[in-house]
């Protein structure tokens, strides 16, 4: 049987394919940037990279996540 993924993850097929980018790339460039406030992030994101706000917020949300051990 194979596992739904939830919660942010579940975007990160879409995200690949409508953006042409690895989440492993996007993960890295949230990881570049000087901002650490999540909406900072989300807008960033959305203003210079083009992603729409859904797909925005849960690359931070789930990059945030992680980096907090969560």
């Amino acid at each position: 049987m194979t596992e739904t993924v939830k919660g942010p993850a579940s975007y990160f097929p879409s995200i690949e394919k409508k953006y042409g980018r690895s989440i492993a790339e996007w993960k890295s460039f949230i990881h570049a940037s000087p901002l650490t406030k999540h909406m900072e992030l989300v807008s960033w994101l959305k203003t210079e990279h083009g992603l729409g706000h859904g797909h925005a917020n849960a690359l931070v949300a789930h990059t945030l996540a992680e980096a907090n051990g969560k």
